[in-house]
C-alpha cells in the first residue's frame, strides 16, 4: 500500500508533506469511510491525531 507508506514516511519526517502526501491521506480517508459503511465493526476506527492534522492540511490545500 503506497498510500500508507507515503503517510508514514511523511509523519516520520522521511519525506516532505506535499501534494502526494495529501493525495495519500485522501485515499486512506476514502477507504476508511467505505469500511465504516460496509460494517459496524469499523464504526469506531479512526486516524491518529497526527494523521487528522495532515487530513486538515490536505483539506486546506485543496480549498486554497
Amino acid at each position: 500500500m503506497d498510500s500508507v507508506r507515503i503517510v508514514a514516511a511523511s509523519l516520520a519526517g522521511e519525506r516532505p508533506v506535499d501534494e502526494q502526501t495529501h493525495t495519500a491521506v485522501a485515499i486512506l480517508s476514502d477507504r476508511l469511510e467505505r469500511l465504516k459503511q460496509s460494517s459496524s465493526l469499523f464504526a469506531e476506527i479512526g486516524f491518529s491525531p497526527h494523521v487528522k492534522k495532515l487530513q486538515k492540511q490536505a483539506e486546506a490545500f485543496v480549498m486554497g
